[in-house]
This record gives structure tokens, sequence and C-alpha cells, in this order.
């Protein structure tokens, strides 16, 4: 088996596995129960001056028979006493010391409150720290939340506010409402972080009732944007963990956010700069149980690719992450497809005729219909092997170039050079 130890800024934690702050973590008795089903740790649902929240809260947009594929919420932070929440921290640390429980935390801008809840949150023996500079509503009008993580000068001086008094490792929880989240993890890097995780969740709507015209969710009536995340949100988490990672200026280690539901999602976040995990949407939609899959699938890959320890898996794709510039101009793929495994949907052939390079021939053959592609005309676009429902019908294969590699930047210095 594989050791699934992590070690994330100085963090030791027994598995990669994290739970996110939110609703799954509000209390002792939550987080106990996750660390019995085989949650490696835990981030606890954001501390601060205890607020009151909505009914009702949350929603979800399913897509083609899939429920939850994204998941909107209108929650905010505890709307527990802080001494609540630090005695159930204290006692849940005592019966699970070697459980990883990091304390997310929430309060105004001011050097004084970081200081104060700093404090009080390490004196419970928490692992470490993560400032929630990402949640999107509700606290952000506020001055919290997102309003500080969009704000490069905010976020630095914030994280160098809580450095000043903690002792434990300072993690930064980033904000995906903005333009270029390598900013703000550049600036929480300057103030001193120790790591960063992201994504936080999206500004969204989750929809609108055609009957009622009332926003989803809706509380007496009106609505408020919320915060988008599940399964549909990983492709944006993943794109931004792996900007962080290729960032020479964002040299800290990354706990990635947002839509990881299995253990081929967990390493592919890992693969792309990670060192370990936290899953929210999926806990809510299964429960803790589906910990147990993640742990079993990663071991299982890990073993299979003859690597001793999850460590070894961080940012083994970082380097083949890359800007579209630098991408080869004359490599070629082009599609095949199998007749003896087609089924005649003809999907692929009206993709490809409608809204691609018109490059699938129909035929008959034998009094049997058949499809074929002109190679010549075939960019490699992916688009028919996307739309086919049938696994091995068609293939993307590799055509060797009679011509070497060349990327558009290089093209443009040839030229360049050429003119002068």
């Amino acid at each position: 088996m594989a050791d699934l130890r992590i070690n994330l800024a100085g963090i030791q934690s027994p598995n990669p596995f994290w739970l996110a702050s939110a609703p799954p973590t509000n209390s002792g008795y939550q987080v106990q129960r996750a660390f019995e089903a085989g949650w490696g740790g835990a981030v606890w649902k954001t501390l601060g001056d205890p607020i009151l929240n909505v009914s009702s809260r949350f929603a979800a947009v399913s897509f083609n028979g899939q429920r939850v594929a994204g998941f909107n919420n209108i929650e905010l932070i505890t709307d527990r006493p802080l001494e609540v929440n630090l005695q159930e921290i204290y006692e849940t640390k005592k019966k699970f010391p070697n459980h990883v429980i990091i304390a997310s935390l929430m309060v105004e801008p001011k050097q004084e409150k970081w200081h104060e809840i700093v404090k009080r949150v390490e004196d419970v023996g928490v692992d470490g720290l993560e400032l929630n500079f990402g949640c999107p509503h509700g606290m952000a009008e506020r001055g919290m939340g997102s309003a500080s993580g969009q704000v490069p000068e905010l976020v630095e001086k914030q994280t160098y506010w809580v450095k000043e008094a903690a002792r434990t490792p300072v993690i930064v929880k980033l904000t995906p409402n903005i333009t270029d989240i390598t900013v703000t993890a550049e600036a929480a890097t300057r103030g001193g972080a120790d790591a960063i995780s992201m994504i936080n969740t999206i500004n969204s709507l989750a929809g609108v009732d055609l009957d009622t015209w009332n926003t989803v969710p809706h509380v007496a009536g009106k609505g408020a944007h919320g915060g988008y995340c599940g399964p549909a949100v990983k492709p944006i988490a993943l794109n931004m963990v792996a900007e962080c990672a290729r960032n020479p200026l964002v040299n800290v280690p990354i706990s990635g956010i947002g839509g990881i539901s299995n253990w081929q999602d967990v390493a592919e976040f890992i693969l792309m700069g990670a060192t370990g995990v936290q899953v929210c949407t999926a806990a809510m939609h299964h429960g803790f149980s589906i910990v147990e899959d993640m742990i079993d699938g990663l071991n299982n890959y890990l073993d299979d690719k003859g690597i001793a320890s999850v460590m070894d898996l961080v940012g083994r794709s970082v380097s083949r992450y890359s800007n579209w510039g630098d991408l080869d101009l004359n490599y070629k793929i082009v599609a095949e497809i199998n007749n003896d495994v087609c089924i005649n949907c003809n999907k692929c052939h009206i993709a490809c005729e409608d809204t691609s390079h018109q490059c699938i021939d129909l035929y008959t053959e034998n009094g049997r219909p058949l499809l074929k592609v002109r190679e010549e005309d075939c960019v490699g676009c992916n688009l028919c092997s996307i739309v086919c429902p049938v696994d091995g019908a068609i293939s993307m294969v590799e055509r060797k170039s009679t011509v070497p590699p060349m990327t558009w930047n290089e093209r443009q210095s040839l030229i360049s050079s050429l003119s002068k």
C-alpha cells in the first residue's frame, strides 16, 4: 500500500483528504464522525462574529439526469458562538490527536481583530489557520470574504497581520471571482502565507422558477447571488491551481478545492500541484463514507504506477501546462472511425458538418451505411470523439509531421528576425 501521508507547510496529515470549511464541518459532532469515516483533516466552518443565516439557503443545478452537477448556497459563516466552537475544537483535537483541524477565520480587516481571534483559536490546539478571503456573498457586503480577497494589497496586509500573531501555519484561501488569481496568490505569498487554498465558491444564481418567477433559492420572494461549487466548477478550479503551481512567485504549497468528487479528481489536482485537497459538495451529496472509495482508489492508482508515496505525485504534470504560444503548431492528430463498433447514430457527422470542419463523409458499402474521415481536412479538434456515445468507435490518432516542431512564439520570433 502506498503512503498517503502528506506534509502541507509543516501540517502532518494521515492522508490528503480534508473536508472544506462548510456545513459538513459545522460542529464537533460532524468533524468527529468524519474522522471516524477516514477523513485525514477538516477545515472548521469559518469562525468570526456569529451571524444570522437565512432560510432557504441551498440550490442545485442538475444536468442531463445527473443530480447536483452544480451546487449553490447563500449560507454564511458560523452562526454558533465562538466559545462553543472553540470548546468543540478542543474536544475533537483531544479525541483525534493525529487528525488535522484547521480553523477557518474571517474578521474585519483590522490588525487587532486578526490578532485577537488568532490567539483564541490557537489556544485550543488547532494545527493551522485558513484565512477566508473567498466567501462571495453576505460577508463580502460587509467588507470581508471576497471583498478583501479581490484586493491584493488587503490580502498581503491581512496575511502579514495574521503571521505577526500566529504560531501555526497560515493558509490563505483565495477567491476565484477575480481576473487573475495568481495576483492575489502572489500577494498572499508576499504577506508570508505558508500555503494557499483554492478555489472558494464562484458568484452565481442557480436559476429562476418559471411558474413563480422567484429566484432559486429565494427568501420570502427575494434572492441574492450565492456561491457556486460542485463538479461543474472542477475545470475552473484545476486551471487556477495549475496557474499558481507554475508561477515561480507563488512558491508555497497548495490545498486544492473545487468539484472534487472521487479519487480520480484528487489525483488530477495533486498532479497539477496540490499537496492535498478539500471536499465539500460531494460529502454533502453522498455523506462522509465517500472517503473510503477515495482512499482505496488513490492507493490502487499509486500502486499501479509504482509510486511509493502520494507526496511523490505532487506537481508531476505542472511542467506540461503551458501557454498557447508555446504549443507545437505542427503536431497533428486526426480522427479514425471504427465502423465495426460504430452504431451509425451519425452524431459525429452532424457535429462535424454543422459546427466543425465538414471532414466526415457518409457512404454505403454492400448496402451498409459507413462513415469515413477525410484526414487531409481533419484538424484534430476532437469534437467527433467527444459527442460519440460509444467507447472505441472514434479514436484520435497521431500522424507523424513532415516538418519540425514550431510554436507560435518561435514562428513570430523567426518572422521578426527575418524582417530585420
